[in-house]
């Protein structure tokens, strides 16, 4: 004995104190692995969005040309999904022969008549002014419910360049070209016959609207919130139902927020597609029975285990 401390009390803490330490050790380990896991998943995730959303496409002019015809360059803004509508800016560059030099305006009047028709008819420029882009909306063909994956048309594009005034007015070739970019949205074009109701010669360009990768992928991962967030209350209210967990009134405010965060959550989606989609009736609905399923359950293990 030493001190009033015998030999084997000495040993007892000696071999005590590192097995106390190595839990403690493994424990810090974990929690650094588990926060290297989170930033490394947080960062490929931020990549791979970066780079699905840089691959949208897009549309762009050839050229303003030479100048020895008129050029109309149609600009799209946006797709209004709902309204089966594209807005767009028209601008006329006109061939070197309709421009007064000195002053660089138009020497006669202008008249852009798109085909399809659109609200707007005929676009109107003036003599003794510089063209300037006007704001006018294209029809599209589609289907809003097929939301995420669905896609738009428009009929073939075409102009009709109409020159002078009254019954002297001329129609003259135009070209027409097409350039936008719209975000969450891969634009393509292809020729196709014209309207049968265009008066010029040539084809008229078709674009074609998908959505683009990256806004894809959000919807997947709300789409799999969504599915976690039920799964999680069935999961514990039959837990509490069946007695292997105690029952705990916050678990009914815990149902009740899940619940109210549905709407939103729906609504956040890119380009949402308006009530009573596909999406509506195969999904959220049912996110919302199973919420109130789990609400329920809770609510009967209260009426059976607290006084």
């Amino acid at each position: 004995m030493i001190s009033g401390v015998s030999i084997y009390d000495a040993r007892v803490t000696s071999t005590t104190e590192p097995q106390n330490r190595a839990p403690a050790k493994r424990g810090k380990t974990v929690a650094i692995l588990a926060v290297l896991v989170v930033v490394l998943a947080y960062i490929v995730t931020l990549f791979g969005y970066w780079w699905l959303s840089g691959s949208a496409k897009e549309l762009e002019a050839s050229g303003e040309g030479n100048g020895s015809e008129t050029t109309v360059l149609i600009t799209l803004q946006s797709l209004r999904t709902v309204d089966y509508k594209v807005d767009a800016k028209v601008l006329v560059i006109p061939a070197d022969s309709l421009v007064d030099e000195k002053l660089d305006v138009l020497k006669e009047d202008i008249a852009v008549r798109l085909h399809p028709w659109n609200s707007l008819g005929d676009l109107k420029y003036p003599a003794g002014a510089a063209p300037a882009e006007v704001t006018t909306t294209i029809d599209v063909d589609g289907d809003v419910n097929t939301w995420p994956f669905d896609r738009y048309e428009t009929q073939g594009i075409s102009a009709d360049i109409l020159v002078g005034e009254g019954d002297e007015r001329k129609i003259v070739p135009a070209k027409v070209q097409i350039a936008g970019a719209l975000q969450g949205w891969d634009l393509s074009s292809e020729q196709v016959a014209p309207s049968p109701n265009a008066k010029g010669d040539g084809d008229a360009t078709q674009v074609t609207f998908s959505r683009a990768l990256g806004p894809l992928a959000f919807d997947l991962g709300i789409v799999v919130v969504l599915l976690t967030l039920p799964s999680i209350a069935i999961f514990t209210s039959i837990l509490v139902i069946t007695r292997r967990k105690q029952f705990q009134m916050p678990f009914a405010t815990w149902y009740a927020a899940m619940l109210f965060a549905i709407v939103p959550l729906r609504n956040i989606l890119p380009g949402a597609p308006p009530p009573g989609a596909w999406i509506d009736m195969a999904l959220v609905l049912w996110v919302i029975v199973a919420l109130v399923a789990a609400m329920v359950m809770v609510v009967i293990s209260w009426f059976k285990q607290v006084d």
